[in-house]
């Protein structure tokens, strides 16, 4: 086991300086995100509370299934950036291309039975929701699932340019997509405009409409003759393996130069490519679904605790069940930011094993899970001493407030692990170690998660708060578990 020599305080510095440089339009991307949904629920619950009693079975079958199947976006992000880093930039843009297209069919493979299916699936998965419930539901569905597809090429598409180190394209271009969902949906759920009043509908266009912009934006930025890699060159042979001649980018860089000269060939690689355009494709494909594989596991293993998480909260009652939605909303500032420390970590890690600089990656990664640190420690504090005034934003129920106020200290000790094991988390999946974050999951999420929630919050008696214990020790142990698995190293060696 070796560990990298801490970096002088200048080159610490610049270091730090290159994390937050990705970090920030990545956790503003994020938070943009999630507001897409918040907003249309926000609106259908002015419309009417049958229709935000829809949302929630609907929203949360149409997360699920985005979140599971997208993860396409983490093979897609370690390839580009561990070829940019490579300096092969032909092979990042044919895992780029291969990535779209594949992201494509999969949508539409998952959406047209789901469309189906749907009216039938959502009464045998909710029969107490009611006939108007499900009826406004399955209406939501039949506009929001043909545009899944492109749910899947926009997580594909800001994952590439992530991975070649450009997230202020993702945040504008999901800026202007949260512009048009407030528009479209303000009109279409009110009948604004001299319209009809569409309610849930309404909103299903307005996040449809939204896919369509953000998955045609992104993909004009990445094919655009002024954009990051030659997506509209020929596929060579370095579709299918990494450049092994490829000259390492500065170390000050946070990407590559989109003007550098490509690296001489080496012997081995002067040799004519005997393949076909298919074939370096699907030798692109492959290096991308070798790492998005064990994702996809993860996420599908990561849901199944999730479900089993909420129907233990379910059990303690209506009242602990919107205490906890509260709770949920206040922390999710937390992860999104997290997740943005994660998202600089992963690229910036696959750069720099890329271009054969494994110590490099392993401080960008310590770096960032230290500032992660920082940044949900100092909400932490706030949880822990103003829980009552951040619950008042969502609630003024007594009973809801007591709850929420004993819960919320016990999230804030939950912060600093949480922002190490995410950012670390995703630090490896930007490695392409995604088998070790899949073990990782299966144990926190299925065992420690579910068990300890279990233990805490049923068996203990301690309610909502053993909830949020329960949760807690699944943190704490994610970040045991990823720190061995980042001091070990193992993920130095790897070949993406």
């Amino acid at each position: 086991m070796t560990h990298p020599a801490p970096p002088a305080p200048r080159e610490a510095a610049a270091l730090a300086l290159q994390v937050w440089r990705l970090a920030w339009p990545a956790i503003a991307h994020m938070l943009l995100l999630t507001l897409v949904f918040l907003v249309g629920r926000g609106m259908v619950g002015r419309y009417s509370t049958t229709a935000l009693a829809s949302m929630q079975i609907c929203g949360t079958l149409t997360w699920t299934i985005v979140s599971i199947f997208s993860a396409t976006s983490a093979g897609t992000l370690a390839v580009v950036a561990r070829s940019v880093g490579a300096g092969d930039r032909a092979g990042a843009a044919a895992a780029v291309r291969v990535s779209l297209a594949f992201a494509l069919l999969l949508g539409a493979a998952i959406a047209l039975p789901v469309l189906a299916a749907c009216g039938p699936l959502l009464r045998a998965l909710f029969p107490q929701a009611g006939a108007a419930v499900l009826d406004q539901a399955t209406a939501y569905l039949g506009i929001v699932l043909p545009a899944l597809p492109l749910a899947f090429v926009e997580a594909v598409a800001a994952a590439a340019l992530q991975g070649v180190g450009d997230t202020k394209t993702p945040l504008a271009v999901a800026t202007l997509g949260n512009l048009v969902n407030v528009a479209v949906s303000a009109v279409l759920i009110f009948g604004h405009l001299g319209l009809p009043a569409l309610g849930v509908r309404g909103a299903a266009v307005g996040v449809a409409c939204t896919m369509a912009t953000e998955a045609l934006l992104l993909t004009a930025a990445l094919l655009s003759r002024s954009g990051p890699l030659p997506l509209r060159a020929a596929p060579s042979r370095s579709a299918a393996a990494p450049s092994r001649s490829a000259a390492a980018p500065s170390r000050s860089a946070v990407a590559p130069s989109r003007s550098a000269a490509a690296p001489p060939p080496s012997a081995a690689s002067a040799a004519p490519d005997q393949r076909t355009p298919r074939q370096a494709d699907a030798a692109a494909l492959a290096r991308v679904l070798r790492v998005a594989a064990p994702a996809f596991a993860e996420r599908s293993a990561y849901h199944a605790g999730y479900m089993g998480f909420v129907a233990i909260i379910g059990l303690l009652g209506a009242t602990a069940m919107a205490a906890n939605q509260a709770l949920i909303a206040i922390e999710s500032v937390c992860f999104l930011s997290a997740e943005g420390f994660g998202i600089a970590a992963g690229s910036l890690m696959a750069q720099r094993l890329g271009a054969r600089r494994p110590d490099d990656a392993a401080r960008v990664a310590l770096l960032a899970a230290l500032m992660a640190i920082v940044a949900l420690s100092a909400f932490g504090v706030l949880f822990a001493l103003a829980p009552r005034p951040l619950l008042l934003a969502f609630s003024s129920d007594p009973e809801l407030l007591a709850l929420g106020a004993r819960a919320l200290p016990v999230a804030a000790v939950a912060q600093p692990f949480m922002a190490f094991a995410t950012v670390m988390g995703m630090g490896l999946r930007g490695a392409g170690d995604t088998r070790t974050v899949l073990a990782v999951t299966l144990v926190s999420s299925l065992l420690m998660r579910l068990g300890g929630t279990w233990l805490f919050a049923v068996t203990l008696g301690h309610g909502l708060v053993g909830v949020w214990m329960g949760s807690t020790a699944d943190w704490i142990c994610r970040s045991a578990l990823l720190g061995l698995a980042y001091a070990r190293g193992r993920w130095k060696r790897l070949t993406v």
